[in-house]
């Protein structure tokens, strides 16, 4: 069976398509400049606080401000909105190894006791704009590597259940909790079955980069600037498809071509 992967840009956009054995079986479309992509992490600020919602409103520079319900500020807020805060003064940086956790917040407490009008909270946009809707916006934040899911303010580290062996398990849990980083819990998805532990340090140290990189750009920051952009959906695309049972990717557009390598 060939995989093929053909990738053509326009003054849209790009498409993408899918062949297997010459049959066409996924064609994605991205839209050129298109903003408010799952998983981009924006500096928001509550423009509204509605109890009977238990939910706000918060700008993140779309036309509609978006909506983010107490149950996804996530276990963690209290220690996101403390971090925030430190690097807003620069008194603290993008590494958490020394960052003092809070204990999590009440899973059941009222969106009133965290945010208040005009706060700044880092957010990410879990559901992207629909018609007259903004975005849904979770501060459970997450950064998504081929094999690894890293979760900031956390020291979890999790295997996806699609890997049923026993062992393997076992390996993969030992080892990402012997290389990661305090404070940043690891959710290991389903390819890093098999995988080396080279290429899992390589996916990891990339992935905290990415939140370092994001971090250093807080102090700085306006509401509704992108603190950290999820990849393109070429990038994302080969991110978690791409493996040796490919035989071709075609590319018409230089700037791409760049982006892919």
């Amino acid at each position: 069976m060939s995989n093929e992967l053909i990738i053509s840009a326009t003054q849209d956009g790009c498409r993408i398509a899918l062949l297997r054995d010459k049959t066409l079986v996924e064609f994605h479309q991205e839209e050129e400049g298109s903003k408010f992509m799952v998983g981009d992490i924006y500096l928001g600020t509550v423009k509204k606080v509605v109890q009977g919602l238990n939910a706000a409103f918060i700008d993140v520079g779309y036309d509609k401000d978006a909506f983010l319900h107490y149950l996804d500020l996530g276990p963690q807020f209290s220690s996101l909105q403390k971090f925030t805060k430190l690097v807003r003064a620069k008194k603290i940086f993008g590494k958490l190894e020394k960052f003092s956790v809070e204990p999590d917040i009440d899973k059941h407490g009222k969106i009133g006791q965290q945010l208040t009008k005009g706060q700044v909270v880092p957010v990410q946009i879990v559901k992207e704009p629909i018609s007259t809707k903004g975005p849904r916006l979770s501060c459970e934040l997450s950064l998504a590597g081929r094999y690894l899911v890293l979760v900031p303010f956390s020291n979890a580290v999790s295997v996806s259940k699609k890997i049923t062996s026993s062992d393997e398990r076992k390996r993969l849990q030992r080892l990402i909790t012997s290389i990661k980083p305090d404070n940043f819990g690891v959710i290991i998805r389903t390819v890093a079955e098999g995988v080396e532990v080279a290429d899992l340090d390589r996916d990891l140290r990339n992935l905290v980069k990415t939140w370092e990189d994001g971090i250093a750009r807080v102090p700085d920051a306006t509401s509704g600037d992108k603190i950290i952009g999820e990849l393109s959906k070429t990038s994302s695309l080969l991110r978690d498809l791409l493996n040796e049972s490919f035989d071709s990717i075609q590319v018409d557009d230089k700037k791409t071509l760049e982006e892919i390598k």
